[in-house]
């Protein structure tokens, strides 16, 4: 299927009933900063001001201490629940160029968690993907992650995840002037496959075109513009990301292959903090029965997944 949400030309796209905004300078700014500030990380390209936006974004990084809520699980601020992401992963996570806000269907999900939890929204700046499970699994910066991340045994040896709340597979994009329909077609010497580095997209490339080069990149829109531009030949991604990308703004490439792998979306959180994950998996199972989470999908795909 295709992901609809922006137009190429930078203006508004209808998805149902709702229009949404798009500005043609995410594109370049996202390539200059992260490729400008790979080593540091994206969270560079924000402010570290000590303040919060209207969507609950915290735009400063202070620490608090954790308090442990009646329901028995801990959080890193009382009263809220903090979040931590990378943002650029549209349409699951981004961010708005005009007004600083983050959103997005994974962030319009946590919301709603927020409310089923009688907590209000706490998000932090933006940080390297690779640097999430880690981050969840020491404590004390973040309660939870949520950006289109894949439940996997591996990840489930550092931290839990929530049940389930979104079936993904990937995608293997290329130009669409490119004769390739394959992983065989791809995997020779010479060719470079961009990849988010620390993704399954990453770890499905390394395995199935082992003679590639293989190039992990901070974001999506690193790897998809630099397949655009010829300077890789492919790009592994997820499937729904791929679509909603390809169709607003990346019209010259293609997806070459579907690669059906089963994977699912997790909300991550703390093994310490149990109580927690039972109570996001509570509040999941209700939103999908109200119908909220259906409203989500048709929101920002344009239909239910």
């Amino acid at each position: 299927m295709t992901v609809g949400g922006r137009t190429d030309d930078g203006r508004t796209k209808q998805i149902g009933t709702e229009t949404i905004m798009y500005d043609t300078t995410r594109r370049n700014f996202l390539t200059m900063c992260g490729l400008g500030l790979a080593a540091v990380g994206l969270a560079g390209c924000g402010s570290q001001s000590d303040s919060s936006r209207s969507d609950g974004t915290q735009t400063g990084g202070a620490a608090s201490s954790d308090t442990t809520t009646q329901a028995g699980y801990t959080l890193v601020e009382d009263g809220r629940l903090t979040l931590i992401s990378n943002f650029y992963f549209p349409p699951f996570v981004s961010m708005d160029e005009k007004t600083g806000d983050y959103e997005g269907f994974d962030v319009d999900l946590y919301k709603a968690i927020c409310a089923k939890l009688g907590l209000e929204p706490n998000i932090l700046p933006t940080v390297q993907f690779d640097t999430i499970v880690p981050t969840i699994k020491q404590g004390g910066k973040a309660d939870v992650s949520l950006g289109a991340i894949t439940i996997t045994d591996e990840r489930e040896q550092e931290i839990d995840f929530s049940d389930p709340y979104l079936d993904s597979n990937q995608a293997l994009v290329v130009k669409a002037a490119s004769a390739a329909t394959d992983a065989a077609a791809l995997d020779v010497s010479g060719t470079q496959v961009a990849v988010q580095s620390g993704t399954t997209g990453e770890a499905w490339a390394r395995e199935n075109i082992p003679n590639a080069t293989i190039v992990p990149l901070d974001d999506i829109i690193q790897c998809l513009t630099g397949v655009q531009s010829g300077l890789y030949q492919a790009s592994v991604c997820d499937l729904p990301v791929a679509s909603y990308e390809i169709g607003i703004a990346y019209t010259d490439l293609r997806t070459a292959m579907e690669i059906p792998t089963g994977e699912q979306y997790g909300v991550v959180v703390s093994k310490d903090n149990p109580k927690l994950t039972e109570a996001i998996n509570q509040a999941l199972k209700d939103l999908k029965e109200d119908g909220t989470v259906d409203g989500l999908e048709q929101r920002w795909f344009g239909t239910t997944l």
